[in-house]
């Protein structure tokens, strides 16, 4: 099969597809076909959602009309499909592990034949891909987790699940921006506040963006909470020029 493709997916939205795997290379394309698009500002098209492998795209019919909507993507996707390399935007977010604000670190642990110190260790070693948002305003679904630490869902979903827990699932790592039921597993928790209705922008992460997951014990998580409230603490964030 060849890509990508335009597909309808419904009378006010298209999809075009770009590959079929979970793949950085994927993600990269959607990300400069995205910010292609946008410059454009084609009258009509009112929003675009990135995932995995796809964008899809959001507009209004009696403004702009299909065929005419995917002739305009067809000669943006003839530019922009062979994404050129994108600086990486990485965002520190502190996270305080096991315990109360991880109570299923023993089990990761356990279950790929670890020490809790080392899954730790593995988690923090990595900056996370954003591949998409969904699930909950904020979810992030993040890529590029290593594999001696996956870990399957849990078998019951628990009902409720602190905003800032960070959990894993199979071989995706994610942050629960809202206290919301979910089934991952928790092996940490972060202060840093995902979704703020009060901000200008209340979501914190967007896709494209990389997380670097930084360790700290219970009194720096405290005095991070305590600081967040105050409104004098902002993650660290940093840019590095992909060779």
């Amino acid at each position: 099969m060849t890509y990508p493709q335009i597909k309808i997916t419904g009378d006010t939205s298209v999809a075009v597809v770009f590959g079929d795997e979970i793949s950085a290379d994927i993600n990269q394309k959607i990300r400069a076909f995205d910010e292609a698009l946008n410059e454009e500002q084609i009258e009509g098209v009112f929003e675009t959602v990135p995932t995995y492998c796809t964008l899809m795209i959001h507009y209004a019919p009696e403004v702009i009309r299909f065929h005419e909507l995917r002739d305009r993507l067809q000669a943006i996707l003839a530019v922009s499909h062979k994404a050129q390399k994108m600086n990486t935007i990485v965002m520190e977010i502190p996270v305080c592990y096991g315990g109360e604000y991880g109570p299923d670190l023993e089990y990761v642990a356990q279950y790929n034949h670890l020490s809790p110190r080392e899954v730790v260790q593995i988690h923090t070693s990595a900056e996370y891909l954003i591949y998409m948002l969904g699930f909950t305003p904020g979810f992030s679904y993040m890529g590029g987790m290593d594999e001696r630490i996956a870990t399957p869902r849990l078998k019951t979903p628990r009902l409720l699940i602190p905003a800032g827990s960070v959990g894993i699932a199979g071989k995706q790592t994610g942050i629960y921006p809202i206290d919301s039921p979910g089934g991952w597993q928790l092996i940490g928790r972060t202060p840093v506040k995902l979704y703020d209705a009060h901000r200008d922008n209340p979501i914190l992460l967007d896709a494209g963006l990389h997380v670097k997951f930084i360790p700290v014990d219970e009194s720096e998580y405290k005095r991070i909470e305590n600081r967040i409230e105050l409104g004098r603490y902002h993650c660290h964030t940093y840019v590095k020029e992909d060779a």
